[in-house]
C-alpha cells in the first residue's frame, strides 16, 4: 500500500515537540478547517508526519507517525470534526527553517508556504525526503 506523507503545524508555546516527546503520544485535536480535517481523515496508521513549530520558531523539528486513524473530535462542541493519534519517532538532527524551505526549488511550493494558515498538509514523497535530507535525518 502506498504511503502518504504529512506535515502538522503547532505553536511551540501551545504544544511543543519536547512536550509531545514527553507525552509519548498526542490526540491531534482542535483542527477547525475543512481542508485540514480532510487531511486528518486521509491519514493512515503508520504514515510519517513531520512536526513543524509555527509562529515563533518557523521550523520543522521532528518526525512522528500516525498511531491511530481518524475518529470524532471530542473537543468539538458543534460540527463534524476529526482527530488522529500521533506518536513521536525522533527529533530531526537539524531543524529545517521556513527560510530554507522557501529557498529550495523542490520545496518552494509546499502547502506550508502557499496556504500558511493550514495546520495539516500533505507532502509528496520527494518533498518529504528532501526535508529529511535538509534535516540530515534518515
Amino acid at each position: 500500500m502506498a504511503k502518504n506523507y504529512w506535515l502538522v503545524k503547532q505553536e511551540p508555546e501551545a504544544y511543543s515537540w519536547a512536550t509531545f516527546v514527553k507525552d509519548g503520544k498526542a490526540v491531534w485535536t482542535g483542527v477547525r478547517n475543512f481542508q485540514a480535517r480532510n487531511n486528518l481523515r486521509a491519514m493512515k496508521k503508520g504514515d510519517p508526519v513531520l512536526f513543524y513549530h509555527s509562529v515563533s520558531e518557523k521550523q520543522v523539528v521532528g518526525l512522528a507517525r500516525v498511531a491511530k486513524e481518524s475518529y470524532p473530535d471530542s473537543t468539538a462542541k458543534e460540527g463534524d470534526w476529526s482527530v488522529v493519534d500521533l506518536s513521536p519517532v525522533k527529533a530531526l538532527a537539524r531543524p529545517v527553517s521556513l527560510a530554507a524551505i522557501k529557498g529550495d526549488d523542490l520545496l518552494k511550493d509546499l502547502p506550508l508556504i502557499r496556504q500558511s494558515r493550514l495546520s495539516v498538509t500533505s507532502l509528496t514523497e520527494a518533498q518529504f525526503n528532501r526535508l529529511l535530507a535538509l534535516a540530515e535525518t534518515e
